[in-house]
């Protein structure tokens, strides 16, 4: 391309509202091949000379290391940016660096605050933009969690996921998720802390029920999960939540109270004693350690499937 115009087939992945219900299904069924390879110590690298961008604004174990080993076992490249060594939105606009670096990569994986910021790069950038994680929402870790239910328990359409704790960009996320891909949500939260409907992006309330009650949430779930209490770049609200969050610690009369086998999922990292019980994160109904490796495989599909298409 000799202008700075978007490909017209151009896709971004930016939140869980970006695909549809069936290609979320192709992306499943892809991860799930992915990942077989992958056990079976088979080559799948139909992304040979293809190099991605990482830009981290926010610090990262899980996305860092799935996001580039999952581009290296593609065949793939990576460069790998923070805010310390690159301009991103100081000295250069961040229309600018979307011009520039999408120019040298075939791939933008960014990891950032605001999702106005993401949005902004996407509109400027020639090349396929990934929401690595934004104050509002972290589409490829939902995307991971749902592989991990599929493989575990099968469809999850119809089914019940319990959401304890912070209404934040994980929450957001869920919510999405189960509008598109028609399962309920069950959402507790500390007053104050509440899902914001028109954050989450979704239409209506349909595909969500509110509990002021965690125990209330989680009974009849199929699936149990929750986050830390305070949010990377929330952490001088530290005090305020631990006291407000009290009572929204998973525990085991929470997973009793649920289906006798719902899972429980955390996206990590955790702090046992405070939004999980270590007997439950630990226990035998944890898929946590799945969970987090899955986030490279359903990653791996995602950049296929933006890069070159339904294969």
């Amino acid at each position: 391309m000799s202008s700075n115009a978007q490909a017209p087939n151009i896709r971004h992945y930016l939140q869980f509202a970006d695909f549809t219900a069936d290609e979320y299904a192709h992306v499943f069924a892809r991860a799930a091949l992915i990942k077989k390879k992958f056990k079976t110590y088979e080559k799948h690298q139909p992304l040979v000379d293809r190099t991605m961008a990482m830009i981290f604004e926010k610090a990262s174990t899980r996305t860092r290391v799935s996001f580039e080993a999952g581009m290296y076992q593609m065949g793939g490249s990576v460069v790998h940016l923070t805010t310390g060594d690159s301009q991103l939105g100081r000295a250069e606009p961040i229309e600018d660096s979307a011009k520039v670096i999408s120019r040298m990569v075939d791939l933008v994986m960014i990891r950032t605050f605001e999702q106005a910021k993401i949005e902004a790069f996407a509109a400027h950038s020639r090349v396929p933009v990934i929401n690595g994680l934004t104050n509002e929402f972290h589409p490829c870790q939902i995307l991971a969690d749902i592989f991990t239910f599929i493989e575990h328990r099968g469809s999850i359409k119809g089914r019940t996921v319990a959401w304890v704790g912070d209404g934040n960009n994980m929450a957001n996320t869920w919510l999405q998720a189960a509008e598109i891909l028609g399962f309920t949500v069950h959402v507790s939260t500390p007053t104050g802390y509440e899902v914001d409907q028109s954050v989450a992006g979704i239409r209506s309330s349909d595909s969500y029920k509110v509990f002021k009650d965690p125990m209330e949430a989680c009974r009849g779930a199929d699936l149990v999960t929750t986050d830390v209490w305070t949010s990377m770049g929330y952490e001088a609200e530290n005090e305020a939540r631990r006291k407000a969050f009290a009572d929204w610690c998973v525990d085991q009369d929470m997973m009793r109270a649920a289906q006798p086998d719902a899972l429980f999922m955390h996206c990590l990292p955790a702090h046992r004693g405070e939004e999980v019980e270590a007997e439950v994160i630990d226990g035998p109904q944890s898929v946590v350690w799945d969970e987090a490796e899955n986030r490279m495989h359903v990653q791996k599909s995602l950049m296929e499937f933006l890069l070159l298409g339904r294969l």
